[in-house]
């Protein structure tokens, strides 16, 4: 199924709706009264959006194998959900919500109801709703459905304004009580009449979120001796750099041992770096650092699920902005669409442990000696220069692609990129790429 713009934006909106609905439903049943438990004033929920949204994207090409459907939608949902919590809590210093307390949670974000809960929606979202929504979405004049979707833009857009603003404003609150310590005060001046009414609804909705349990919680001590600490922004961007050149060279030996070829398995047109394996190990290690002290056989099953579906979103995302595949695993026994096979599955499960028991202590004890200011700076040298190369790396890759039905440079661009990177140089870096 081809989705439209319009598509994705109805999508949202009704996805968004339903999940409020449903948080709304169950927080009634548990207090016992009405509850806006959104972040925005309006009904919308556009966490759930976007799950409908991830799902809409990258499950249709599993509908008929229902078991991968499934485990699919709930691996899909739960990163959505975790990535959320764990911006909010940066950005508040708080979780919203925390289900730390119910049996087979993980790191207080979800629990087993909520992926079984995603799986039977990943099922339901692709067989019947999906095609049903559509259906009536294109019954709608194209006029009408335009005026409709500028309006809902426009009331999202000022709602998320408006709340964003007031989550800031109580969060500048929040440090200038503890600075000042002068509680009452600020909480009787704090904000105008709208600002309050969305803080109110806020604690009501999230009970973490009131001031004086956010006072009572002791603030983050930043330690000024030692650099990235912990699991923090430098030192998981110090592990991306680390694990891309690492895993481009346990590819390239790995390629060579196995067929006698020495061949790039770069992702960039500068430098010896695999982008996927940066990416997976900075996600490894933030979703998985809590739990880096439980056993091999725990991580390796999370790794193994975490892995898997890192993997196929990346395929299916190479596919769908650049029309290539750069891997093909269609003649390796249980694969599903090519994308992924149960033995590398293993594999990402096997590294998941390695990384976690063995290379992650020894990295990160590495990095933290770096002393801060040179940390610093060497960090966002590197973040330019991957960002610059993946620019790059992504227009050569375009250009590449369209070379073959418009050989004729039509810009300076174009002259640029087909002067540095001709086929026969990306066809070096790219050994693998396909056309699909």
């Amino acid at each position: 199924m081809t989705y439209t713009l319009e598509d994705f934006m109805w999508i949202f909106y009704i996805y968004s709706f339903a999940g409020w609905c449903a948080g709304v439903a169950a927080n009634a049943m548990r207090r016992k009264r009405f509850i806006n438990t959104g972040f925005l004033n309006l009904p919308l929920c556009p966490v759930y959006g976007t799950i409908g949204i991830v799902f809409s994207i990258f499950l249709p090409e599993l509908e008929d194998h229902w078991f991968f459907l499934a485990l699919g939608g709930s691996v899909l949902a739960a990163v959505v959900i975790v990535v959320t919590g764990v911006i909010l809590e940066h950005v508040f210093g708080r979780k919203w919500w925390d289900y730390s307390k119910t049996r087979f949670q993980f790191q207080g974000y979800l629990n087993y109801q909520h992926l079984l809960g995603f799986a039977v929606g990943a099922v339901l979202c692709t067989k019947v709703l999906n095609p049903l929504l559509l259906d009536l979405e294109h019954r709608i004049p194209e006029a009408a459905e335009d005026v409709l979707l500028l309006l809902l833009g426009l009331l999202f857009l000022a709602d998320t304004v408006c709340c964003g603003a007031a989550v800031l404003s109580l969060h500048r609150t929040v440090r200038m009580m503890r600075f000042t310590g002068r509680v009452q005060e600020f909480t009787d001046d704090f904000g105008n009449a709208l600002t309050r009414h969305v803080q109110r609804r806020m604690e009501r909705s999230y009970p973490n979120l009131e001031i004086r349990k956010i006072l009572d919680t002791p603030a983050r001590e930043k330690d000024r001796e030692v650099f990235a600490r912990g699991c923090c922004f430098y030192k998981l961007a110090g592990l991306f750099f680390i694990g891309s050149f690492l895993g481009d060279l346990v590819e390239t030996i790995f390629c060579y041992v196995r067929s006698g070829v020495l061949m790039s398995r770069s992702s960039v047109v500068y430098g010896p770096f695999s982008i996927v394996w940066g990416f997976g190990c900075a996600l490894l290690t933030a979703f998985l650092y809590k739990y880096r002290e439980k056993s091999d056989r725990y991580i390796f099953v999370y790794g193994t699920v975490l892995g898997g579906a890192y993997e196929y979103i990346c395929s299916a995302l190479s596919e769908l902005v650049f029309g290539t595949v750069f891997w093909d695993y269609s003649e390796i026994p249980f694969n599903l669409g090519g994308r992924i096979n149960l033995l590398y599955c293993f594999f990402w499960g096997i590294a998941a442990v390695v990384w976690l028991k063995i290379l992650y202590p020894i990295l990160s004890s590495w990095i933290e000696k770096l002393p801060v200011r040179t940390g610093t700076v060497l960090t966002w040298v590197m973040v330019v220069f991957m960002t610059v190369n993946m620019a790059i790396s992504a227009l050569a890759l375009y250009r590449y692609d369209t070379r073959r039905e418009q050989p004729e440079a039509q810009n300076g661009l174009e002259r640029f990129l087909d002067t540095h990177f001709d086929d026969a140089r990306m066809e070096k870096i790219y050994p693998n790429a396909k056309e699909v």
